[in-house]
């Protein structure tokens, strides 16, 4: 006899019910408040030809990339990553636009990682990207939209920490540092690796001071404070430029009294290849993992042919479900009074013409035959349901 295949394979899951209820809430209230910022729908494939996910592009490594063939022998993969799909239809699509392009979307992306055991493999995401728009306002408007996301979803007590890549690659191309030891170090100090960022500059020809920089960018985190301090220590215009595109988007936002949700942090450099200026994550209690990212990718639709500054965000759907399941969080409702209409042969038609009307009003409404249900199963049934009821 043949097993029967009744379970889903290690990372993925089934999600159905009130939980599944709760999660187009959410996705509904999130969606909704992106498009009222003027950004609209996109749809990408879920899956692409490997090497938009793979060489300079850098958004993942190949063996965590669900990989397979066509018939014609072409490689895919399954998107890791909504970004360079819609950095590559833009660049097909709009090549010749040069005015600011929104998009927004919505999907699964599919990670084949064993790094994290016990994690999903497949999760949802919402996002925003902003292209055609290099300017520090693009860079608040991204932060702003954040912000009332998470404050959309009823969360008050989060953090979204903000970084620049530049602040470290000013410090790299200063001090000569090649393109290797630049990503060893992105990637020990992006860990708050301290003991990993000295073997790696050990292994270098720098002068104490300039390894004492390199060595405290884990540490530089905090409030605005933070900036000045780490203005101390460079002499570089690229860095000293990053730190004060920082210092305006603090300001944008304090105009708005949003200040107190954004701290800054220059050791986050993120593993994305392709982020090229300011990055972020966002946290807030009852998660250990970032529940939004997001950052400038200033080159990338420079891969597919088009000229054009980005940037934007990303939402892990799942992760924050977690979050609102953890604090007991409802965010709006898609949902409203759902009736039960109990019947037998002898009214069938009554019924029926009353779940027509109750249907064209948009009221949820499930029908059962008393002919071939008892009492008994019909109450318990109602009672799970949480149904109004109409006996006929």
């Amino acid at each position: 006899m043949l097993k029967k295949l009744i379970h889903t394979p290690e990372g993925v899951r089934d999600i159905y019910g009130s939980e599944y209820n709760d999660k187009l809430n959410v996705e509904d209230s999130i969606m909704k408040l992106i498009r009222n910022y003027g950004y609209e729908d996109i749809q990408t494939p879920s899956f692409e030809f490997f090497d938009i996910f793979a060489g300079n592009i850098g958004t993942t490594p190949s063996k965590e990339l669900y990989r397979f063939f066509d018939k014609e022998g072409n490689t895919l993969a399954l998107r890791p990553d909504f970004t360079p799909s819609i950095a590559r239809a833009t660049a097909k699509y709009f090549a010749d636009e040069i005015m600011p392009l929104r998009f927004c979307y919505m999907g699964s992306i599919f990670n084949n990682t064993s790094e994290y055991q016990g994690r999903l493999k497949e999760t949802t995401e919402i996002g925003a990207e902003l292209i055609n728009d290099t300017g520090v306002d693009a860079d608040v408007e991204i932060l702003m939209m954040v912000i009332d996301i998470l404050k959309k979803c009823s969360l008050d007590d989060f953090q979204i920490s903000i970084g620049n890549l530049e602040f470290f690659k000013g410090l790299c191309a200063e001090y000569g540092i090649d393109e290797d030891k630049e990503l060893m170090l992105r990637e020990t100090i992006n860990d708050k690796s301290y003991f990993g960022t000295l073997d790696i500059l050990d292994s270098l020809e720098l002068k104490e001071n300039v390894k004492d920089i390199f060595s405290r960018m884990p540490e530089l985190f905090g409030g605005i404070d933070t900036l000045a301090e780490a203005k101390g220590y460079v002499s570089n215009r690229r860095s000293l430029s990053a730190i004060e595109r920082l210092e305006k988007i603090y300001e944008i936002l304090k105009l708005n009294d949003l200040q107190k949700y954004v701290s800054f942090d220059l050791g986050m450099l993120s593993k994305y290849n392709y982020y090229t200026g300011i990055i972020f994550r966002g946290y807030t209690h009852g998660s250990g993992d970032a529940i939004v990212k997001g950052g400038r990718y200033d080159n990338l639709l420079n891969e597919f042919g088009k000229s054009s500054g980005a940037i934007g965000f990303c939402i892990m759907i799942d992760q924050l479900m977690s979050v609102l399941k953890r604090h007991q969080i409802s965010v709006g409702s898609m949902t409203c009074e759902k009736y039960l209409i109990t019947y037998n042969e002898s009214n069938r038609e009554k019924a029926y013409e009353k779940a027509i009307s109750l249907r064209h009003d948009d009221k949820p409404v499930v029908m059962i035959s008393c002919d071939e249900f008892s009492d008994d199963m019909i109450a318990d049934y109602l009672k799970e349901g949480d149904y109004t009821l109409i006996k006929f």
